[in-house]
Order: C-alpha cells, then structure tokens, then sequence
C-alpha cells in the first residue's frame, strides 16, 4: 500500500506542488481514520502517557512531515539516485530500538535483516558516479531520520491503539497542512477527475501505516519493520509497468537481494 500511494503520489507530484498532494492526501487520511473508528467502535487504549496513543501519534506525525519535507526538497535537486536510497535506510532506527528493547533475533535471522536491508537500499537505485554532494547527502539523511522516528513512535503507540495511534498521527500533520496551504495559497487545485486517486493515496497510506502498527503488535516488532521497508520495490515495479521506466541493473540485483532476506526471515 504505501508504494502504490507512493507511486501514484509521485505522478500527481509532477503536476501539482508536492505539498498540495501531501495536504490533501493526509486529510483524506484522517477522515478515512475517523470513520473507522466510529464504524469499528474501537474507542478503548490509553490516551496519555509515553506509553499511549495520543503522544505517540503525535510525534509520528510531526517527524514523518519533517521526513517529507526533507525529502522533497533533497529530491527537488535533482539527485534522486543519491536522496532516495539513503532514505529508505530509515527503517535502520526502529529496528535498533526493537532489539535494544527486547527483540532477540537469531543469527540466521539477523542475515536475512542485513540482506534485506540492502536489497532495499540497492532497489531504490543509488548512482553515486558523479560523487556525493553535501546538501543532498543531509537532507536525505534528515528525511531517514524523519521516517525512522516516526516509525518508531507508530510501533510504541500502537500497543495501545494502532487504530487511534494512526489518527493521532493524521490529527497532528493537519495543523502544517493548513498552514502551508495558506502560505502558498491554494489547495491544490485538483480537477475531478484526479479526486479518486487523492482519495486512494490518502486512504491506501492510512491503512499501511494502521496495518504496520497492528503487525507491531502481533509479532517482533524489528520484523515487520524489515517487511514494511520493501514499500520501495512496489514503487519501482509499478513505475516499470506502466510508465516504461527502465530498471538500473543495481535495482534488479536489490529486488533479488530483498526477495532473498525476506525468504530468509520467513523460513527461519
């Protein structure tokens, strides 16, 4: 889910201001979260605290908005091959923070992460042959370390709710929505026929993040943040299959790298 929005984003991105795809597609999420709640009832979980929902959410929301913008504007010059990749290794955070908090993984385990955690990084498509320039270099840095909090966050509200953990997180990016749709002074102005795909974004990117945070809370919390990071590989097929946009032989290479390390984490 989160590559398909990702891909469908990307495409409206090239016609409409970045932030005004965001905008819009996370107040669709919070609407799609609210009426969950009331359809499901799922009112229950602790509200305050570290240890609830609400904090958590919040912040998840506020460092996966900090993540975004640093990754559009690492991406706005021009050196995707360098902004992406490293910022798909913001699964790296949550991970620590899962074994530094009780994960036991296996040796065996442990490779099929490591493997796999490369695969991703290679499938996102680095080109590194016209060197390594600093501004891209931090601003996908701080769009990794955006993610990896916010990652982190969902899977510490979640054990209260992952339900209202991911409204609370939809809640708290409404404030910057408003005010950079009042800065640049427009809500996008998205045409009808490009509402049901806002609506898909939207929706598709609430409901990995709810299916993340409840995966949180079925198993190792290190193994479904290994699983939600192959998101990107998602995005680079699609991109292949319907907009002809040639694979890099590395990408290929980090695809089989990434069906590898999952194989390995599933088997053992």
């Amino acid at each position: 889910m989160w590559g398909t929005a990702d891909f469908f984003a990307g495409r409206l991105s090239k016609k409409h201001h970045p932030f005004a795809v965001l905008g819009f597609s996370q107040v669709v999420g919070l609407f799609v979260g609210i009426l969950i709640v009331i359809a499901s009832g799922s009112w229950k979980g602790k509200a305050f605290g570290f240890d609830g929902f609400l904090i958590p959410g919040a912040l998840a929301g506020i460092f996966g908005y900090i993540g975004l913008a640093c990754l559009y504007e690492g991406l706005s010059t021009g050196r995707m091959g360098v902004v992406s990749p490293i910022s798909s290794l913001s699964t790296i955070i949550p991970l620590a923070y899962a074994l530094i908090t009780g994960d036991v993984l296996s040796t065996i385990t442990l490779v099929g992460v490591a493997i796999a955690l490369v695969g991703v990084f290679c499938a996102s498509g680095p080109e590194l042959s016209q060197g390594l320039p600093l501004k891209p270099i931090l601003l996908a840095l701080g769009a990794a370390a955006g993610f990896g909090l916010a990652l982190t966050f969902i899977a510490i509200g979640s054990q209260s709710s992952a339900l209202l953990t991911m409204v609370s997180m939809r809640a708290a990016t409404l404030f910057p929505t408003i005010f950079l749709a009042i800065k640049y002074k427009t809500a996008g102005n998205f045409n009808s026929k490009e509402m049901p795909v806002l609506i898909f974004i939207g929706a598709a990117d609430f409901l990995a993040n709810l299916l993340l945070g409840i995966a949180c809370t079925k198993g190792l919390v290190s193994v479904a943040m290994v699983f939600g990071s192959l998101y990107p590989i998602a995005t680079a097929v699609l991109a292949y299959k319907f907009l002809q946009e040639r694979l890099l032989k590395i990408q290929y290479v980090g695809i089989a790298l990434a069906v590898t390390g999952v194989s390995i984490i599933s088997a053992f």
